[in-house]
């Protein structure tokens, strides 16, 4: 079993966001009811996948267990538009990918007993650089993109929680084929309950682990980015479009995190 991640609560933003950037994540405790956490249970069951926006739900009998994942759910359900910009998230979001970030993709992930443990894995890398000029405490990589994880179940080891490997984001690599350490840290699971909320940055080093138990996890993640980073809305030339129902009972700042951008650089 191996060592749970410590999940230290900063009240303070300033603190967030420092633990963001040293840490490669920051806890969020308690952020949704258990009405909230009900009705997205309810709402993620409910969703069909459609291959054309590259959504997945395989058959345990066929792949020896279920993975439901279905993509930008923001255009599916009215019910997933808070999530977007969530209070308490969101403000460390901004905080650290700037006023006009957006969101790239939100995802909904169902995965059943039997799936297998993932290999360790960065999201995105966006620059490879010498360790050593890692560690130099005058080199600040920018956040470029993040990643906010809604937990929707209490968390424990047979589930198949997800696993970080703290501090790694400051390797300036990603992990080799085959590579389960960093500087001798192992991967650490997260445990947590129910309506808890990390956000991490894309270069930490993590997977998610088998659930070895008899339960479906299901997990909401929204996905931030600095605007000149592309959004990730399948399917693509032009055959993504906003549901005009969902769009208006958006709050301007969500359609803002959705697209609605004014004028900047490359426009």
């Amino acid at each position: 079993m191996s060592e749970p991640l410590p999940l230290v609560v900063y009240d303070a933003l300033e603190d967030q966001v420092v633990a963001l950037e040293r840490d490669g994540y920051v806890f969020f405790p308690h952020m949704l009811s258990k009405e909230e956490i009900r009705t997205l249970r309810g709402s993620m069951g409910r969703l069909e996948a459609d291959a054309a926006q590259y959504d997945r739900h395989t058959d345990p009998d066929e792949h020896g267990f279920m993975n439901k994942s279905i993509n930008n759910v923001f255009n599916r359900d009215p019910v997933f538009l808070p999530y977007l910009d969530r209070p308490g998230v969101i403000e460390v979001t901004e905080a650290v990918l700037g006023e006009d970030a957006h969101v790239i993709g939100m995802t909904a992930w169902l995965t059943g007993p039997g799936r297998p443990e993932q290999g360790i894995h960065v999201d995105w890398q966006p620059l490879t650089l010498p360790e050593d000029i890692m560690a130099d405490p005058r080199v600040r990589i920018p956040v470029y993109i993040t990643t906010a994880h809604f937990y929707l179940d209490d968390i424990y080891e047979a589930l198949g929680p997800t696993q970080f490997i703290p501090g790694s984001h400051r390797a300036g690599r990603t992990p080799q084929h085959g590579e389960t350490m960093w500087h001798e840290i192992q991967p650490r699971s997260i445990i947590c309950n129910a309506g808890d909320v990390v956000l991490f940055r894309s270069e930490v080093w993590h997977r998610g682990t088998a659930n070895t138990s008899d339960r479906v996890r299901y997990l909401l993640q929204v996905h931030y980015a600095r605007r000149i980073i592309t959004q990730k809305f399948p399917p693509y030339l032009n055959r993504f479009q906003f549901d005009p129902k969902i769009l208006s009972q958006a709050t301007e700042r969500q359609k803002r995190l959705m697209g609605d951008h004014r004028p900047s650089n490359y426009d």
